[in-house]
Formats: structure tokens, sequence, C-alpha cells
């Protein structure tokens, strides 16, 4: 039987894939791609994920602000995430998080937009997906308030951080994703944190049109190629690809609540 992929974190809005949309989705359900989350980083990219959604079957939509944007917010923008993350083909809330590296936008205003999607979170019952980079610290610190409210549901993508920062994470109840930064050469390290997770907290993504797997780095990143994040992944884990897939699957499928829709093959002649 062959893999079935669920890609948890892409961005098939992106003016990248504008010129070739459907045949990005053929090239990911050919891979074994059933379902992407589309992940909003905007009001106006939230609006339109669901767009693509609703388009769609195997498409599935996470709204929010990312935490770069947050500067950016407009009157009715954040009513406009909260009346999204109520649609049925809503599945999530974010991207959200801190983001310490750019230093474009005051933490103290990303910190506020990162309570507020944890919060909708919670009211819509929707997991949130978090954003971190260099914030690991003041990451912990708002998931930790968040949890003595009551457990969390949310997902640590594109994860690069230590042992620590993956422990932390785990006790406080979210899953851990990892994106083709996992392939890296030099990423040993983050290979070595990888082999720590417990295999029901696993999931795996793209970040497309970023961060392409090791044989694609340079290119526009794609759907597709979460299998080889997979790969990689049931490599440090010791599974056959296979496994991997079916887990992850299952994991993305009960955190995000997807049914077993899938992305369509054209006919063929």
């Amino acid at each position: 039987m062959s893999a079935v992929l669920v890609d948890t974190h892409c961005h098939p809005e992106s003016d990248s894939f504008r010129q070739d949309f459907e045949e990005v989705l053929v090239r990911a359900a050919r891979a074994g791609v059933a379902q992407l989350l589309a992940i909003g980083i905007s009001a106006a990219t939230s609006q339109a994920v669901v767009v693509l959604a609703n388009r769609h079957p195997g498409i599935s939509a996470v709204v929010g602000v990312h935490p770069n944007h947050t500067h950016e917010i407009r009157p009715g923008d954040w009513e406009k995430i909260e009346e999204l993350a109520f649609h049925p083909r809503v599945v999530g809330i974010g991207e959200t998080g801190l983001d310490n590296y750019w230093k474009d936008v005051p933490l103290d205003l990303q910190h506020d937009s990162f309570c507020r999607h944890i919060q909708l979170s919670r009211r819509c019952g929707k997991p949130f997906v978090v954003h971190c980079r260099e914030a690991e610290a003041e990451v912990l610190a708002v998931l930790r308030e968040a949890a003595e409210a009551g457990p969390l549901q949310g997902v640590m993508h594109s994860f690069c951080g230590s042992d620590a920062v993956a422990d932390e994470c785990l006790q406080l109840g979210m899953y851990i994703s990892f994106s083709g930064m996992l392939t890296y050469r030099r990423n040993d390290v983050l290979r070595a944190t990888a082999a720590r997770i417990p295999p029901e907290k696993l999931l795996i993504e793209t970040d497309a049109p970023y961060l392409a797997p090791q044989q694609y780095r340079g290119k526009r990143n794609e759907p597709a190629w979460v299998a080889d994040t997979c790969a990689c992944l049931a490599d440090i884990h010791g599974m056959s690809l296979s496994q991997m897939a079916a887990l992850t699957t299952a994991n993305a499928r009960r955190l995000f609540r997807l049914g077993d829709e899938s992305l369509m093959l054209p006919p063929t002649e």
C-alpha cells in the first residue's frame, strides 16, 4: 500500500504558486499527499485559504495573523479572523507565535496577538499553530501561562529548537512538526532532537514555498516534497516510509479533526 501523507503547514495562496497551482496539487497527489493545511498569515490570506479549502477537497484552512504581520493589522481584521475561525473548512488558528529574528515588530505587540490567537483557539475548539524564531523562552512563557487555563491543543510548526524546548513543549501537550530543515546535512542536532519525540506527537510539513528539503534546496518548495521529510523522520525512528506516513497522518487527523477526503487526481486519458 502506498504512503498517505498530510502536509500540515504550507502557503498555497502564495504568489509563488499563482502560475502552476493546479499542477502543484497534481504533483502532491501523485506523491501520496492526501491532505494539506493551507495557513493564513493575515486577514486577507486567511480569507484566501478558506476560499481554496472551499474549492478543493483535501485542502483545509488555518486562519490567523503571522507575528511578523501583527503591526499591519487594520480595523476589522481581527473580527474577520474571528469570523473565519468558525468556518467549517477551518481546522486551526494561526500561524501565531513570536519572532525575534527580524526585529521589525515589537515583541509586546506580537505577545498580545499570540495570546488572542490562543484564546480564539479555545473558543472555537480548534488547535493553534505556533511560529517560534529566536524566541523560545518567550514562547514557552506564553504557553505555560495559557496551560494554567486548561490543556493546550497546538503544534510547534517547523520545529528547530533544543531538546529542552522540545521536552517542555511536550509536557505542555504540544505536538512537534518538522519541515524540510530536518533533512539539511548540517542539522544532526535537530535530527537527534527529533529522535526524542514520542511517535504520537510527530507531524510533518513543508512550509512551502519555503524551506525546500535538502535535495531541492534553493528551489521553490511544494507540498509533494513533504515525502522527503517523512522519509528522513522514518529513518530517524527506525520505521519504513509507509509506517511513518501512516503515523503522522493519523496524528494530523486526530489533532486537526480531519476527515478522509483527498486531493483529486485528474482522470487518466
